[in-house]
């Protein structure tokens, strides 16, 4: 066996069909084979990787054999940070994911998130690694260049009529003509490719798969466009905006909790399937099950809107009726920006304004994002008591508890934004506060512990109602409860299995985005199921009319989705940019992963069946999806809602 091994490292020329499998074990786990019928695709691939292996294979010399170990390892680690980003969220990882280091570090730091979340098997990325540097070294051991050889295979005389009869010579121009060839090609394509210079939507549908193109246009877009900004036409936007925001109209349920108290709550991973379900002869949300049943509208077609900051994102979005983006988290990248959301529009009602979260202040930049937002105190871990910690940090049952006994002796009416934690991957919770009785076969299982804290969550939920209650506060405080985005992803093997046993069909997106939206008004004196489509940059505009709010500036991307005129909201994570959700036949449109609509999926609502795409319809839908990522990127870049708001 030791012989064989040694006769096939002897062989460098086995380092080709080894990059040919690195490739392929690369499109693999990003879940790109299937786009793969792009011819261009996989020859680009494999000519820009042998391309980087023969240009410092072109003589042996210290600057480039270190300069090959820099650059492959550098490919190396970019592959396997695509594949294990993809795993979770379905997409190729940009530059702007840098910035996320810090809060990668801390999620990492406190608790096996990454192992949760993250596919082991993307490791496949690495297993060529250390045989393509022996064979590049092995290869390139005592090497002349390209010239030294046309030198020494050079005839003694030189005539044209006969060269091509000295046969090393014209072998060695041969492999010199072909080596440059390729060069050029592989040069002009990464141009054509990578920076797209006619903006072809062909083109871009190769960007969205290749690798090498992929990374340098994110590095052109994401870099070098943001060196220059250019100037910006607010007259232009807000015409964009009337045309492409979903509208609402009508007065209904105006007021109704006006000068109330509003504790808005966003539930940590929290996915829309829960509720009202069974699992093993127990309901899994009996609190808020019970709360549906009196004075709560509750929006059971409400979808996630996050961006790739996940759960800071969501309340970015949902706090200021804004979009996220595909970029880098809000709360870093947009943190001095002016807004003028909920926290802001309560207090120039006379309210007080606080958030709450039982993790350290730093997590998301929230200290210093709270500031703009309009918050004017937050509490998180380091100004609460940590009497009981479980997964990351203070329950939310004692999060609650010290949130109650904190806010009956502020000002009233308040404001209250409280965040779950309990509920977050790994979804660890201490077995004395387990209280659901798992089958055998679940126990341990993602999809078990994930149903243990929901349950543990709801609990808490129920706790909070007593501390209002005990404290004389319950009548009169709305009570309005959101998902940030879902718990279970798709992506997981293990999750698509148990899921879609427990669910009796395929656990798709039409499932995963969907979050609940609940809003509870004692009082009320009815309860409503809303089936409006809607998402998390709905809330605000929709808390503003229930409280009476005025929204003054013009740059609201939501609507009231209790006075809707239609249900649309723009997806951006884990579905890419371009698909939509809307109540127009009840449809859930996943953008392709090459970023055409053509290769796209349409989902019902209704069933979660798959329908057939009407491409020209979509794409209408699609392109309007996509100006509204865009447009809202471009009135957050320029810090627009600054020109209308002085707080």
């Amino acid at each position: 066996m030791k012989t064989i091994i040694k006769k096939l490292l002897a062989h460098y020329w086995l380092v080709y069909p080894v990059l040919i499998l690195k490739m392929f074990i690369y499109y693999w786990q990003t879940k790109r084979l299937d786009m793969l019928g792009i011819y261009d695709v996989p020859l680009l691939s494999l000519l820009f990787l042998l391309c980087v292996f023969e240009a410092f294979s072109f003589k042996e010399s210290k600057p480039r054999r270190y300069g090959f170990y820099i650059v492959y390892t550098l490919i190396t680690l970019i592959m396997l940070a695509d594949a294990a980003y993809s795993s979770y969220f379905g997409k190729y990882v940009s530059i702007n994911q840098l910035y996320q280091i810090t809060s990668l570090g801390q999620i990492a730091g406190d608790g096996d998130v990454i192992g949760a979340s993250v596919s082991p098997w993307c490791l496949l990325t690495l297993i060529d690694y250390p045989f393509v540097l022996y064979w590049y070294r092995l290869r390139n051991k005592g090497k002349k260049g390209m010239l030294d050889e046309l030198a020494k295979c050079w005839p003694e005389k030189f005539h044209f009529k006969n060269v091509w009869k000295e046969k090393k010579f014209m072998l060695s121009l041969i492999k010199s003509a072909l080596h440059i060839i390729i060069y050029i090609v592989a040069i002009c394509a990464w141009y054509y490719y990578g920076l797209n210079p006619q903006n072809l939507r062909s083109v871009q549908q190769v960007n969205h798969i290749e690798f090498f193109t992929y990374h340098t246009n994110d590095i052109v877009v994401n870099v070098v466009g943001k060196l220059k900004r250019s100037s910006v036409d607010e007259k232009a936007i807000q015409k964009k905006m009337k045309s492409i925001v979903p509208k609402s109209s009508g007065t209904a349920y105006k007021g109704v909790a006006k000068g109330k108290n509003l504790i808005l709550i966003q539930t940590e991973s929290f996915n829309n399937f829960v509720i009202g379900a069974t699992y093993n002869g127990q309901e899994i949300t009996p609190n808020l099950n019970k709360l549906l049943k009196k004075d709560t509208i509750y929006f059971n077609h409400f979808y996630s809107t996050t961006g790739v900051g996940n759960t800071c994102d969501a309340e970015f979005s949902a706090l200021n009726s804004l979009y996220p983006n595909d970029i880098r988290e809000c709360y870093r990248m947009y943190v001095d920006n002016t807004y003028n959301g909920l926290p802001w529009m309560f207090r120039e009602k006379g309210y007080s304004a606080m958030a709450f979260h039982g993790y350290v202040k730093t997590f998301w930049n929230r200290s210093e994002a709270y500031k703009n937002q309009g918050f004017q105190h937050y509490y998180s871990e380091e100004e609460l008591e940590q009497t009981q910690i479980s997964g990351f940090g203070i329950t939310d049952k004692e999060m609650f508890r010290q949130a109650v006994d904190i806010l009956k002796t502020k000002q009233q009416p308040f404001f209250s934004f409280m965040i779950t934690l309990t509920n977050h991957i790994p979804y660890e919770l201490d077995q004395s506060l387990a209280s659901l009785k798992l089958k055998d076969s679940d126990v341990g299982s993602t999809f078990g512990n994930y149903l243990q804290t929901v349950r543990y969550t709801d609990e808490a939920f129920g706790k909070l109602i007593e501390y209002l209650k005990k404290n004389d506060m319950y009548d009169n405080t709305v009570i309005a409860i959101y998902g940030d985005h879902q718990g279970m992803n798709k992506e997981t093997p293990s999750v698509q299995w148990k899921m879609t046993d427990f669910l009796g069909k395929e656990y798709d997106y039409d499932e995963m985005l969907n979050v609940p939206f609940i809003i509870h008004i004692p009082g009320l004196n009815e309860s409503k199921v809303a089936d409006t489509v809607g998402g998390e940059v709905d809330i605000m505009p929709t808390i503003a009319n229930l409280m009476d709010l005025d929204t003054k500036q013009p740059y609201v991307f939501g609507h009231d989705l209790l006075n809707a005129d239609e249900g649309f909201v723009a997806q951006i994570s884990y579905v890419g940019e371009g698909s939509f959700i809307t109540s127009d036949d009840n449809m859930l449109f996943t953008i392709g992963k090459d970023g055409t609509v053509a290769s796209g999926r349409l989902m019902s609502l209704l069933d979660g069946s798959r329908k057939n795409i009407n491409e020209k319809l979509c794409q209408k839908y699609s392109d309007r999806a996509q100006s509204l990522i865009d447009t809202c990127k471009e009135v957050l870049d320029n810090n627009l809602i600054a020109n209308y708001i002085t707080h």
